[in-house]
């Protein structure tokens, strides 16, 4: 059942994605709001997918004897049925609080084309016919559960299949033969259509929806270094319009994964309903992030003189330096000199209203390096910036650009007497602006991903900035194969 792969599943549930209650009491670093809106797209979709299935389904023969009083007692079967058409129409989505979903649909029509024929002594009549079923009723629920490697599981449960009426059309004057289907064969096949349907449902869960969930990764790489965990913290909470899907959205090392000491703060999500999904992402995702970029020794950065631009004015050597600091060419004439640049804390991203900023303090140490090729230290320097971030969301991830202002500069120590602080502090500017923030920016167009099954694509999107979150809206699109 390929095609149930289509829109009913990654649409339906993967757009839901990972609605499964796990690890209670802690608070979640992202969580996905579906809407109302959100579960009607789906569920339209979903429609599409088992349609299709519907052609699939295989209906038996009927066969038996008969006896009617105005033509005498005979044999009769009713073979060769397929179904010609379908008419899903009405159809709603709704969360089921603590369990999952709830799929019903109304108010649908099958059309059936088959082959009958009756012998009677020596006499054998044949023909065909078209059945239609009308107000067809289809409901089942979707119970969501997790497996022990946190990944999401699903079985079907409760499906219920009615059908108002069956009208047969026969060609021909053989009215006793549609008295013969309503009393003998109308049942069985209302019955049989039923069970087929609820069978086929069954069988596109487990043969399809439940692998293709498997398939999702409770983990993803952002780069070289980081990782993120998207595995769930807590039951989804359904409420009358919306469904809360809560991540842990823990950044890790992915090479020395450590435990997160620091508490994430409760998210209050506004009530917006204007989107299909929203995407709401702790500050804490982003500070534990530059915290693993820092203990890595990430953030950390040194600079040599072939690292600037070939018509700086200023290079970095002890002769160059000169106008820095006058002693520096005496004590060590005509030497090397190389800056290496540390993040004293992890920078903490602040996030308001309007408003994303860092604020990194660095120390810079100068080197000369001597003739044996060892290092010595010559200075010491503070440095304090304001960095401004601007964050672009697209279709799969969030993409962020560095906005610095000027870095102020102090001494902390200079073994070489007098040092201008001031020139320093207008290199240090020209560096950063032109070669180190386009190479970090480079790197944070990368982007950070979002938790989304394959084939989905967001669009109409929409990024607000509310107090210690990033709240991302967006209407969603199956990319049909």
């Amino acid at each position: 059942m390929k095609s149930a792969t289509g829109p009913l599943l990654p649409t339906l549930l993967g757009l839901l994605l990972l609605s499964i209650p796990r690890t209670q009491g802690v608070n979640p670093a992202m969580v996905v709001r579906i809407t109302d809106k959100g579960l009607e797209y789906a569920a339209k979709e979903g429609l599409l997918s088992l349609q299709r299935e519907l052609y699939k389904i295989t209906l038996p023969d009927f066969s038996g004897d008969f006896k009617i009083k105005a033509v005498g007692r005979g044999q009769y079967e009713f073979h060769s049925l397929e179904i010609q058409s379908c008419q899903l129409r009405g159809s709603s989505l709704k969360p089921l609080p603590g369990r999952g979903l709830s799929l019903s649909i109304s108010d649908s029509s099958i059309s059936v084309r088959g082959k009958w024929k009756v012998r009677r002594s020596f006499v054998k009549l044949h023909g065909s016919f078209d059945l239609d079923v009308k107000g067809v009723t289809i409901s089942v629920d979707l119970l969501l559960g997790v497996d022990p490697s946190g990944r999401p599981t699903v079985t079907a449960s409760g499906c219920s299949n009615r059908i108002r009426d069956l009208e047969l059309h026969v060609s021909g004057n053989v009215g006793w033969l549609l008295n013969l289907f309503h009393n003998q064969i109308e049942s069985k096949l209302q019955k049989v259509l039923e069970s087929k349907i609820c069978e086929m449902i069954q069988k596109s869960v487990t043969s399809d929806l439940q692998p293709y969930l498997q398939t999702l990764p409770v983990t993803a790489d952002i780069d070289t270094i980081l990782g993120i965990d998207y595995s769930l913290v807590a039951a989804p909470q359904a409420k009358a319009q919306t469904l809360d899907v809560m991540f842990k959205g823990e950044i890790f090392n992915r090479n020395h994964r450590s435990p997160v000491t620091t508490p994430t703060p409760t998210m209050s999500l506004p009530e917006d309903s204007k989107q299909m999904v929203y995407f709401a992402i702790s500050d804490q995702a982003f500070n534990i992030a530059t915290r693993v970029y820092h203990q890595a020794g990430y953030l950390n950065f040194t600079i040599t003189d072939d690292m600037l631009p070939p018509d700086s004015n200023i290079r970095l050597n002890t002769k160059a330096f000169r106008p820095f600091t006058p002693l520096i060419t005496r004590k060590y004439p005509d030497m090397n000199l190389e800056l290496l640049g540390t993040v004293v804390s992890a920078p903490l991203l602040n996030v308001s209203p309007g408003n994303l900023s860092l604020a990194p303090q660095m120390e810079i140490e100068g080197f000369v390096i001597l003739p044996s090729s060892a290092r010595e230290s010559v200075f010491r320097l503070g440095v304090v910036t304001n960095v401004f971030v601007s964050l672009t969301f697209d279709n799969s991830k969030v993409t962020g650009m560095l906005h610095p202002e000027k870095a102020q500069v102090r001494l902390i120590e200079s073994k070489v007497g007098m040092f201008n602080v001031n020139l320093f502090q207008a290199f240090l500017n020209y560096y950063l602006l032109n070669s180190l923030y386009p190479d970090v920016n480079d790197e944070l167009a990368k982007g950070f991903p979002l938790p989304l099954p394959r084939r989905i694509k967001l669009h109409d999107l929409d990024f607000q900035i509310h107090k210690n979150f990033l709240y991302l809206g967006a209407n969603v699109q199956y990319m049909r194969v």
